[in-house]
């Protein structure tokens, strides 16, 4: 799943390319993508990119009237993606003037034109499970999801980091994971964040000490800040294979930890996982995984 490394760095390459060009048209080749009817997605064509960011793990795509807008357009449309587990973005300057056929076998969820013709970008989803999302708004806080993120974690200091892990009794990963109290983090980057705090996943926030709390926001801005340096200036083509190459822990169950050569061990739950190192994280104790024990029983 994409998470804040990768949509601030999609939100920059996209960034790049397509702010100040006028969008020409808009496909959408699955309609369960689209969230919203109004303003519909019509509304985007002869707008203009102003900016594309990030807010939590949602790509924004600003635009502004164009040259050509109608008298009394809405001063801003926002097309807000997220690209949940499956989603990415490939950008092409050879796009098809043919819309992409819905209900295709093609794991084109939308297309959008921009600039000259055959300029633009696709996004795309793979897999059977279709839970990419696409939002057409006058203001990004229209979006529900959006308006119930927690603050965004690279803007938490330490203090008020604290405080909030001082106000859950929940387990240190579900709290880093759920976008309601801290925006932004996902499965890949709790591993690699608890990994390099040296902490458990299993803790209880609330129960942490001063050292672990600073050990856990240095690790948030080490990791996640390291892992945009390395996505600056890539390719969107290239960024999955950079954020693998970055990992210690996450997806490498089986595999000696880097730094003190235990082996990496998963906890599966029906519909995820996640690893970690004994050694490193835990004294050395193999957390229980409940798949694996009623595969026992």
């Amino acid at each position: 799943m994409p998470e804040l490394p990768e949509v601030t760095a999609i939100a920059t390459f996209l960034d790049s390319r397509a702010a100040g060009l006028p969008i020409r048209r808009v496909d959408i080749a699955s309609l369960s993508v689209l969230k919203t009817a109004d303003p519909p997605y019509t509304a985007l064509t002869g707008r203009t990119v102003s900016t594309v960011d990030r807010v939590g793990k949602y790509l924004v795509i600003r635009t502004v009237p164009g040259p050509d807008s109608p008298p009394g357009a809405d001063a801003e449309v926002d097309l807000v993606i997220h690209l949940s587990r499956a989603g990415w973005v490939r950008w092409s300057e050879s796009l098809s003037p043919t819309p992409p056929r819905p209900g295709g076998k093609s794991p084109i969820a939308l297309r959008v034109h921009c600039g000259l013709p055959g300029d633009g970008f696709d996004v795309t989803e793979a897999g059977t499970q279709k839970r990419l999302a696409a939002w057409i708004v006058r203001d990004p806080g229209d979006v529900d999801r959006i308006a119930t993120l927690g603050p965004d974690v690279l803007e938490l200091s330490r203090d008020q980091f604290a405080r909030i892990l001082a106000g859950s009794g929940g387990r240190i990963k579900n709290l880093l994971t759920d976008q309601r109290v801290i925006a932004g983090v996902g499965n890949a980057y709790s591993d690699e964040i608890l990994h390099t705090a040296r902490l458990s996943p299993f803790a209880t926030a609330r129960t942490l000490d001063d050292d672990q709390i600073d050990r856990l926001h240095a690790a948030v801005r080490s990791v996640l800040l390291g892992a945009v340096e390395r996505l600056e200036g890539r390719e969107v083509a290239r960024m999955k294979s950079e954020k693998r190459t970055g990992l210690r822990v996450h997806a490498r169950t089986g595999m000696p930890c880097p730094v003190c050569g235990d082996t990496v061990r998963e906890v599966s739950y029906a519909d995820r996982s996640f690893q970690y190192c004994p050694t490193c994280q835990t004294g050395g104790r193999v957390l229980a995984d409940r798949r694996l024990s009623r595969l026992l029983k």
